[in-house]
């Protein structure tokens, strides 16, 4: 195998149904070219997008892997990994920064310190940051600025949206990724993603709902004038649609899950009470014959059931009809038929369906451009974002800085030392990495799992 070039990044979406590792490259052109695409069952091992047995996932991460390795001719050895489940919620806080010396132009070293201080919040217990997102700046009272870097002022406010989920769950997904023998660039919130892989900047900027159906959660992000106002994940997604129509009519899981694709319906109509399907039944026992209008009926129930959780998020954020991007649906529940019409006939709003193929070059692999590797598209573009925006000097790793909490000799995460140094060639084959970022994560994780007896881990 080829040994990796730089702007070459791996998204690993641990999902309820799949796990799917995706190679992209950064072309010329701001595109992403995707190089491979690996994917294998979750095997159960995912219980609504959180990871529930770890020696089942670790199995389905390696083949996932393996696959992306094979089609891509890259050597894999570093991800940025999803983080999903209903633990994860949102809050906004506010944070100031004075300055010593206003006619000087603003640093964004100052500006990290920033976000930096966001992780000091006070939380309960059991929880931890994952994402400190800046909002709009105020500098000296003048707000609505984007970009403060480079203006001059004494004061800088800034709206942060901070994005938390319970320490245990991150650190059980380090497990998982490490014992297939990776490492963890950083996690990332599976919404938030897929946000980055769907949307444009206008829709952004108008306001828009993203709703992505998985296979376990579905993932709402909102955004308001640009910024990220909201997130939740909610902890029912198509197998449940699956499950619904294996108990209702007595069949196997994949004989559901065919007639879901095949023949499901989020509108049943008149016309398909003369439509029956036909379905194998067990060795010895007759085939059973369902009705298609009550599949769709089964489908329906349980999609409005999705709805009016999402219009619960909605009211919970503050937003209304005025949002002008409406709602964009994604993810694999979002290719149900008619569920489109579904989601504006239940909420009033306009809805598409959104797809990463916006953000994606000519690259090797098509299928990639279907909603349902949505997440795994904005895993790599986030991965990549977070190393040519930020740098990987300013990079911060999330599962890194929950590891190092509470320790007392723990070196802190931004070190002038660290912020003056020039950025180095990760030796170990992806993107660009200081020595404190990876290897120090690196030698964190020995220890982190040298411990035969944390409880937290056991499967």
């Amino acid at each position: 195998m080829k040994s990796e070039k730089n702007n070459i990044i791996v998204g690993l979406d641990i999902g309820t149904t799949k796990i799917c590792a995706i190679v992209g490259q950064l072309a010329e052109n701001g595109k992403i070219n995707i190089l491979g695409i690996g994917k294998s069952s979750s095997q159960g091992g995912v219980s609504r997008g959180m990871v529930a047995n770890v020696s089942k996932v670790v199995q389905a991460i390696q083949e996932a892997v393996s696959q992306a390795e094979k089609a891509s001719h890259v050597k894999i050895s570093t991800v940025y990994a999803g983080i999903a489940g209903h633990h994860i919620k949102s809050l906004q806080h506010r944070g100031t920064l004075n300055r010593h010396n206003g006619e000087d132009e603003i640093k964004k070293e100052e500006l990290l310190r920033m976000e930096q201080e966001m992780e000091n919040l006070v939380l309960q217990p059991g929880l931890d940051i994952l994402h400190v997102i800046p909002q709009d700046y105020t500098i000296d009272g003048e707000d609505g600025i984007r970009d403060p870097e480079g203006r001059i002022g004494m004061r800088v406010d800034c709206n942060f949206h901070i994005i938390t989920g319970e320490t245990t769950r991150a650190k059980i997904i380090g497990r998982s990724v490490k014992q297939a023998h990776l490492e963890v660039a950083d996690l990332i919130v599976e919404p938030v993603a897929s946000a980055t892989a769907v949307l444009s900047k206008e829709e952004m900027e108008a306001g828009v709902i993203l709703v992505d159906i998985g296979g376990g959660t579905t993932d709402i992000c909102i955004f308001e004038n640009g910024f990220i106002s909201h997130t939740a994940i909610i902890p029912i997604g198509g197998d449940r649609i699956t499950m619904d129509l294996q108990e209702a009519f007595g069949i196997l899981k994949s004989q559901a899950e065919e007639v879901k694709i095949m023949y499901g319906s989020c509108f049943p109509t008149e016309q398909m009470k003369n439509e029956v399907v036909v379905i194998p039944g067990l060795p010895g026992r007759e085939p059973k014959e369902i009705s298609v209008y009550a599949i769709s009926q089964v489908i329906r129930a349980r999609m409005e059931d999705i709805i009016q959780k999402v219009e619960y998020e909605i009211a919970l954020a503050g937003v209304d009809n005025t949002l002008n991007g409406g709602i964009v649906l994604t993810g694999g529940g979002s290719s149900l038929k008619e569920v489109k019409q579904l989601f504006s006939y239940q909420t009033g709003f306009d809805v598409h369906i959104g797809t990463p193929g916006q953000h994606l070059g000519r690259g090797q692999v098509e299928e990639v451009r279907k909603p349902l590797y949505a997440t795994a598209i904005g895993l790599v573009m986030k991965g990549i974002e977070i190393e040519h925006t930020y740098g990987s000097q300013f990079a911060p790793n999330q599962l890194e800085s929950i590891q190092n909490k509470g320790e007392e000799n723990a070196e802190p995460v931004l070190e002038e030392s660290i912020l003056n140094e020039e950025p180095r060639k990760n030796k170990k084959g992806l993107g660009w990495s200081s020595p404190y970022n990876m290897n120090m994560f690196s030698d964190m994780f020995r220890q982190w799992f040298s411990d035969e007896e944390d409880s937290d881990f056991k499967d």
